[in-house]
């Protein structure tokens, strides 16, 4: 077994010395780059990067702030508010139906289309008073549809990116949420280039080399119902049986439930520390496609965070060939942590804890050619 796990825990490194770098950090910008450096540099070795003064001239880093300004020019606007009771939607929860012999499904959040008014009340409001959780997360170009009117007060597309991709972003969408909603490890097929306006987004990050550190598997989908008689939730399995393949592991488990977590999940928690990064209203995240990602966040003096992003279609090239046969290698070839020491990697004394995103940039790198660049 030691022999056919070598090399992937090899491949886990070897991408980390050549290309990403060994620490927990990615490379900082001070300014946007050229077309021909964000190419070069990010695109094409599919690494992330965090970017300074990129939106400084969008009306939206002050207007947004104002919660009067939102209300008054959203007014008519009719959107989609994604509730569940615990802010975690497309996320790993209890099966509905093996209360005694707990597993797991894939719960989405209830969509209820109501005035954005309300909408925003809730959101601010969620989890004050009641066991319902609100997030304003529609994606499907949502700011060009449903948040039509504030979509004149940023760019429609970001031209220094859309040179380097190529073409125009397929879709750009607005976020909307507080504290409490939270993502769970996923990765999606879109270059994602996510500017955060108010608060703050912690993201956690894992190379598509390190797929089988995810744990992917099968769960059967289920949807939340709320009834607003009992204000409560319930959670139905999807018919006929659907199932999603998602990522199992939780990167923030409960102190009671972490050495079994940990015991579950060898290859993420004694493997290499994914990378974090905190994006602050003002900064943009280049989130290459298939990236694994997690996210949290931090909210604004209102108890809000605000962002945008932009998702520019991804190339099926070469290396989503090589992405889709090392996934196919089977799991159970590579699972056996006996020689996970040689890594120097994610263990107990060195795991984050859950706050610790708030300063993750504190370490991370400057860029120093983009100067030259620019």
């Amino acid at each position: 077994m030691e022999e056919q796990e070598e090399p992937i825990q090899n491949l886990w490194q070897e991408v980390r010395d050549l290309t990403l770098g060994t620490t927990t950090q990615i490379n900082h910008l001070s300014s946007p780059p050229t077309p021909l450096h964000f190419f070069r540099e990010y695109i094409s070795p599919n690494k992330p990067c965090l970017i300074s003064n990129a939106i400084n001239h969008w009306p939206a880093t002050t207007l947004w702030h104002s919660t009067r300004y939102l209300l008054n020019t959203l007014s008519s606007s009719t959107v989609s508010l994604h509730v569940t009771p615990n802010g975690h939607a497309d996320a790993l929860t209890p099966h509905p139906n093996s209360p005694s012999t707990p597993t797991l499904c894939f719960a989405s959040a209830e969509v209820q289309h109501i005035p954005f008014q309300d909408a925003f009340t809730r959101v601010l409001n969620s989890g004050l008073s009641s066991n319902c959780v609100g997030y304003l997360q529609q994606q499907n170009d949502c700011l060009t549809t449903e948040y039509g009117a504030l979509s004149k007060d940023c760019d429609s597309d970001l031209a220094w990116a859309s040179e380097a991709f190529g073409c125009l972003p397929e879709a750009v969408n607005l976020w909307i949420g507080n504290e409490i909603s939270e993502t769970s490890f996923h990765k999606d097929h879109y270059e994602n280039v996510y500017a955060v306006v108010c608060g703050e987004k912690h993201f956690l990050l894992l190379p598509p080399t390190d797929v089988h550190r995810m744990y992917i598997r099968d769960y059967p989908a289920a949807n939340y119902r709320y009834s607003q008689d009992t204000g409560e939730f319930s959670l139905e399995l999807e018919e006929p049986v659907r199932n999603v393949p998602w990522c199992s592991v939780n990167p923030y488990p409960s102190p009671e439930l972490k050495e079994k977590e940990m015991a579950k999940f060898p290859l993420y928690f004694n493997g290499p520390r994914p990378f974090e990064v905190t994006v602050r209203a003002g900064e943009i995240l280049y989130l290459p496609s298939m990236w694994f990602h997690h996210v949290k966040q931090s909210p604004d003096s209102r108890g809000l965070t605000v962002a945008v992003n932009y998702w520019y279609d991804m190339r099926f090239d070469i290396k989503y060939a090589y992405f889709n046969f090392l996934q196919s290698l089977p799991h159970s070839m590579l699972c056996s942590p006996a020689s996970f020491g040689k890594l120097g990697g994610n263990s107990e004394d060195e795991s984050r804890k859950g706050n610790s995103a708030a300063s993750a940039n504190d370490n991370i790198l400057d860029d120093s050619d983009d100067a030259a660049e620019k």
